[in-house]
């Protein structure tokens, strides 16, 4: 009996080695617990990446998708037109919203990429032909795409009448609320806006121009 346990005590671990084996474990659970949150926070990090990337390589099917059609509803109704200053796109010079006070505005939201936008500008190519010399103006303004894409839809479609090109950040669509492409305002001569439309067809239009005073 002495003999068992003198073999017992002498197989027994000392305290000091238990207490290593244990400090062991518990860094090992650490090194794993720290390498799982890791990889969790870096797939965190990836998903909201690719979240925040999503929304602009997505944008213009977003823009170009605008199914509403016909008149639309805008907290700019009755009220004066938001000013603007942007830059032609044939030549470069300054325009401003308030130059053209005093005659009714047509004002045209596109973009070259936007299949409605391409449907459109045969009409209002036709309409310009009809409407410049009865004093009313017509201003395309163009979302932030390559000035180069804009020329050849222009050129692509005759639109003669003065086009600008919106800011980088698409601060002048931002004040009008613009949801999708293509969206024209019908301003009147005192600068109050009387229509907010969708794609046009050729009854809206002479609907809408009719409001302006134009027959």
């Amino acid at each position: 009996m002495a003999s068992e346990n003198i073999k017992l005590a002498d197989t027994a671990m000392p305290e000091e080695y238990v207490d290593k084996a244990m400090e062991g474990r518990k860094r090992r659970r650490r090194i794993i617990t720290f390498s799982v949150v890791t990889v969790i926070n870096i797939a965190l990090l990836a998903l909201l990446f690719t979240q925040l990337l999503t929304p602009a390589s997505g944008a213009k099917n977003t823009a170009s998708s605008n199914t509403t059609t016909g008149a639309m509803t805008s907290p700019l109704i009755g009220k004066t037109a938001p000013d603007f200053t942007l830059s032609s796109l044939s030549d470069g010079k300054t325009v401003h919203l308030s130059d053209f006070k005093g005659k009714p505005v047509l004002l045209n939201f596109w973009a070259s990429w936007c299949e409605p936008c391409q449907a459109e500008a045969p009409l209002l190519s036709k309409t310009w032909q009809q409407v410049q010399s009865k004093g009313v103006v017509m201003l395309g303004v163009d979302s932030n795409e390559p000035s180069s894409d804009a020329h050849k839809f222009l050129q692509k479609y005759g639109l003669s009448y003065t086009n600008v090109q919106d800011t980088l950040n698409g601060d002048t669509g931002v004040n009008y609320g613009i949801r999708g492409y293509p969206e024209t305002f019908f301003i009147d001569a005192s600068g109050k806006v009387v229509a907010r439309y969708g794609p046009l067809d050729t009854k809206g239009l002479q609907s809408e121009l009719k409001k302006l005073g134009i027959a």
